[in-house]
């Protein structure tokens, strides 16, 4: 990708090396406490005490003179850039599209943690991978995910991790049209197969937005470069429900799937790339 020379966003947030507020003075009584209530509510009570227990031995907390986990003083750090390039570029992209909807384009904020997060929508850890909280219009990233990208899903390459942060923001765009909040609402009346399903198409949305996304960046900045189409293909497959079934030994149960194949993921990406068209994004999934 011809990233380089494109302009920075403002709006990164970087936690890094910061531990959660909500987290601080949280003792062994209250962790046990916590995954007891798991236990009963059916949850898994060891993922909750590791996560809390990640979070109670980490890094000093918001307020502290610690600095954010970036590069060293006066150092690069190149994925951070990356990041803020990217989002900068959705910005200029969608606040294109917006304005010929007549609309305005409110851009997020794309927030960098390691490790543990708090958020509008919760508690997280990495281990949940990149998620959009429309409670807070914000992305949250820790960017060993990109590690993952390469390590556990084999697709490598600056477009593989440039779409991961476009699908993010696909479902700002989601919530900025009111996309999340009417699927949301069928997901409260729906059982747990036809919710699944709708969440699959939430998903595919989002990848075809990403799709949008890339064509319209193309157009105005000319970024991508031969091979960034099939990295973008690659990661949008290897995050598709079947292939990490198939990935972690299970059997592939279609009726457990929350995203989508990888059949449907790369298609549907590469449906907004070719045709640049929201609405046809919206037919294609919805």
């Amino acid at each position: 990708m011809r990233w380089q020379s494109s302009r920075r966003s403002d709006n990164v947030e970087d936690r890094r090396g910061m531990r959660p507020s909500r987290a601080v003075g949280l003792g062994g009584l209250g962790i046990l406490a916590i995954a007891g209530v798991a236990l009963l509510l059916g949850a898994n009570p060891r993922q909750i005490m590791q996560v809390l227990l990640q979070v109670q031995d980490s890094q000093p907390s918001f307020g502290s003179e610690a600095r954010p986990e970036s590069a060293a003083p006066g150092g690069y750090d190149e994925q951070a850039d990356f990041v803020s390039a990217i989002l900068a570029s959705t910005e200029d992209a969608w606040r294109e599209q917006f304005a010929n909807l007549g609309r305005r384009y409110e851009p997020p904020r794309l927030v960098l943690f390691s490790g543990t997060v708090d958020s509008a929508c919760g508690f997280s850890s990495s281990a949940t991978g990149p998620f959009y909280c429309p409670s807070d219009s914000k992305v949250y990233l820790d960017l060993s995910f990109f590690n993952e990208l390469d390590r556990r899903f084999g697709t490598p390459g600056d477009f593989a991790r440039a779409y991961v942060v476009a699908h993010e923001i696909g479902h700002h765009v989601q919530n900025l049209l009111g996309t999340l909040d009417e699927v949301h609402a069928l997901q409260r009346q729906a059982p747990e197969t036809e919710s699944n399903a709708l969440s699959v198409q939430l998903e595919l949305h989002a990848d075809c937005l990403a799709g949008v996304w890339a064509h319209y960046a193309n157009a105005q900045r000319q970024l991508l470069e031969p091979g960034d189409l099939e990295e973008g293909l690659a990661a949008a497959a290897a995050v598709g429900d079947d292939a990490i079934q198939r990935s972690a030994g299970r059997r592939v149960n279609p009726e457990s799937w929350t995203h989508g194949s990888a059949e449907q993921r790369s298609r549907s990406f590469r449906h907004g790339l070719n045709s640049g068209d929201i609405e046809s994004c919206g037919r294609l999934a919805l």
